[in-house]
């Protein structure tokens, strides 16, 4: 009987046998030069729906992506079956680079962040002027997450026949924030969906909004149910047949003059994630003022500079109160 210890040589080593093969195992990955491109359209229990090319292809996440989530918006390398037909699934094995995220967590305690849309250029966000009330520390908050993010706001606002829109205006004149205003009656004819097309040729604009401000009946207008078929979309029912938006969608306007990203409707908007240094990015005016704070600067104390900055004729005083109400959006509850 052999005993294996110090005292072995090399014909007492035993080998286990590779029971797939003799092949040794490797760390090289595959590099799917040849694989299809494509964009995610909606993501639902762990399948993907992506358009590539002019057909709506089901895939999964290739195991070697790891953690790596793919969202609504992402531009994917697909390998496997691209043909679309029933019963057919696809792989994507890589992600590619993103050029602007819209991210948030579920509250301000929660710092799990949570990617909503990649690869959106605007964020088109949906307030009614009344019933339900303008709730503007919420409206503040997605300002946050788009300049954050890299996305450029656009405020839509409805109901406009049941309060004027004058004061939200005024309220966010200073930030130079596009805006298109709509009364119930345009947003039941249509009428709403072309002004507010006029903002989003060519362009990736996600939509968001909480319940009853309007944001489904506006994007339902937007792109007609005909225009969904082509990309393979099924509405998302519940139980006694109500539509709900239970994740976001990507949906294509006609004439490929650009892309609807439809969130689902948000009671809460957390901005654990957010840098507010990252904030000052959006007010180039007032970002060379902050040369002169002091370091970790709030950008709302006694030793900022740009108070002097403002004073010197360098920026508006109303930008200044702007980003001050914006940064302060993460110590404050929405309701406050």
């Amino acid at each position: 009987m052999r005993r294996y210890g110090k005292h072995t040589d090399e014909d007492d080593i035993r080998s286990r046998p590779n029971r797939k093969g003799n092949r040794p195992r490797t760390n090289i990955r595959p590099k799917h030069e040849d694989a299809a491109e494509g964009m995610v359209l909606t993501v639902d229990r762990g399948r993907l729906t992506c358009l590539v090319e002019d057909r709506a292809v089901t895939a999964m996440k290739a195991r070697e992506l790891g953690r790596k989530a793919a969202v609504v918006g992402d531009r994917v390398a697909l390998v496997g079956d691209l043909s679309g037909k029933k019963d057919t699934l696809a792989r994507i094995v890589r992600i590619e680079e993103r050029s602007s995220v819209l991210r948030r967590t579920a509250d301000d305690d929660d710092p799990f962040e949570r990617v909503v849309v990649a690869n959106a250029d605007q964020l088109a966000i949906v307030t009614a002027l009344a019933d339900p009330e303008p709730r503007p520390r919420l409206i503040d908050r997605c300002l946050v997450a788009a300049y954050d993010g890299g996305l450029e706001p656009l405020l839509v606002m409805t109901k406009s026949d049941l309060a004027p829109p004058d004061k939200l205006l005024e309220l966010y004149g200073a930030l130079d924030i596009p805006y298109v205003v709509t009364s119930r009656e345009e947003l039941e004819s249509g009428g709403a969906a072309d002004r507010v097309r006029a903002h989003l040729d060519g362009k990736i604009t996600a939509f968001v909004g909480h319940s009853g401000v309007g944001k489904t009946t506006l994007v339902n207008a937007l792109v007609p149910r005909e225009r969904r078929r082509t990309t393979g979309h099924v509405n998302a029912v519940t139980g006694r047949g109500r539509h709900t938006t239970t994740s976001a969608l990507a949906l294509p306007l006609s004439g490929d003059a650009g892309w609807v990203v439809d969130t689902p409707g948000v009671r809460s908007f957390g901005l654990a994630h957010i840098d507010p240094s990252r904030v000052i990015h959006a007010f180039p005016d007032l970002e060379p003022g902050t040369e002169g704070c002091p370091r970790a600067c709030s950008h709302d104390e006694p030793d900022c500079a740009l108070d002097a900055w403002v004073e010197e004729g360098h920026a508006d005083p109303a930008r200044l109160y702007s980003l001050r109400r914006l940064l302060a959006t993460r110590e404050r509850k929405e309701g406050d």
